[in-house]
C-alpha cells in the first residue's frame, strides 16, 4: 500500500497494525481517511488468517480527533444544510467506531502521542488501550462547544465510572498515561521506544486461543452491560453450542482424553 494512503495496514505473524497515516496534522480523521478505515477493518474481518489488530498513529500523534477541514466547511455551509450534513457524518463515523468495536477480534489501541476528542474515543472503543509513557488522553469536545461523538459516552464510562466520565467529559482536561491507568482508563503503560513491540507481543498472548471462542465471548461480553442475566447465560448457550463443534475444541479434547488415558 502507498504510504500517501491515510490507513497504512501490515500483516505481521498473524497480527495486523492498523496505522493512522496523517502525521502532518496529528492523523486527525477525515472522509478519506475514514473511508480506508471502514475498508482496512472490513478486510481484516474477512481475513481468517489475522487473529489481532493493533491501531496506532503514524509520526507524533495517534489522533488528534476530526479534522479542522471538516470543522471550516460546517461553520461555512448554508444555515439550512447543516444539520442534515452533520447527521450524515456522524452516522459514517459512528459506523466505522462501531465496525471496531464489534470487530470479533482482539484490538489493541497503540497511543503513541496524543488521543484527542474522536482520537480518544477510538482508542477507548477497542478491548484494549496501551499507551506510551509519552501519551495524552483528552475528551477535550467542550472545548469546542461539543459532546462526545465518537462513542465516548458510551465506552467512557463503562471503564472508568459514570462520575468520573461526567468529570472528563465536562472538564476535558488531559490526562497523563499514568493518570488514565490509575484510573482504569487504560490497561497498560509502557516505554514510548517499546509501544509498538509491546502492543503486538500482547495481541499475540491475548489471541492465542480458538478464535471461534474469542469471537463468541466477546461479542456476548460486549453486550452485557445492557442485557439480563438470563439473556447472558441464553447466549451464552448458543455460543457454547457452537464451540462443541470447533476444531479447536475437538482437537483440545482428543488430545486431553489421550493424555488422560497415558496415565
Amino acid at each position: 500500500m502507498s504510504d500517501t494512503a491515510a490507513i497504512l495496514l501490515e500483516i505481521e505473524d498473524g497480527i495486523a497494525i492498523m496505522r493512522l497515516n496523517r502525521p502532518e496534522v496529528r492523523n486527525a480523521i477525515d472522509d478519506a481517511m475514514r473511508a480506508e478505515m471502514m475498508a482496512a477493518i472490513d478486510r481484516i474481518s474477512r481475513d481468517d488468517g489475522i487473529r489481532a489488530v493493533v491501531v496506532t498513529g503514524q509520526g507524533k500523534g495517534f489522533c488528534a480527533g476530526g479534522d479542522v477541514k471538516g470543522m471550516r466547511a460546517r461553520m461555512e455551509a448554508p444555515a439550512g444544510s447543516v444539520a442534515i450534513n452533520g447527521w450524515r457524518r456522524q452516522q459514517r463515523t459512528h459506523h466505522a467506531i462501531s465496525m471496531l468495536h464489534n470487530l470479533p477480534k482482539v484490538t489493541i489501541a497503540a497511543v503513541n502521542g496524543a488521543a484527542t476528542g474522536l482520537g480518544c474515543d477510538l482508542a477507548l472503543c477497542c478491548d484494549f488501550v496501551m499507551a506510551s509513557d509519552a501519551a495524552m488522553l483528552t475528551m477535550s469536545y467542550i472545548q469546542r462547544g461539543l459532546i462526545p461523538d465518537g462513542g465516548g459516552m458510551y465506552f467512557l464510562p463503562r471503564r472508568v465510572g459514570l462520575a468520573r466520565a461526567k468529570e472528563l467529559v465536562f472538564t476535558g482536561r488531559r490526562l497523563t498515561p499514568a493518570e488514565a491507568l490509575a484510573i482504569n482508563m487504560i490497561e497498560r503503560v509502557v516505554p514510548h521506544d517499546t509501544l509498538l513491540d509491546e502492543a503486538k507481543a500482547w495481541a499475540k498472548e491475548l489471541s492465542a486461543g480458538s478464535l471461534a471462542a474469542l469471537a463468541l465471548a466477546k461479542t456476548t461480553m460486549n453486550q452485557s452491560f445492557e442485557t439480563s442475566m438470563e439473556d447472558v447465560f441464553s447466549l451464552g448457550s448458543q455460543a457454547q453450542a457452537i464451540c462443541y463443534s470447533t476444531q479447536e475444541h475437538r482437537d483440545s479434547v482428543t488430545a486431553f482424553l489421550a493424555k488422560l488415558d497415558r496415565k
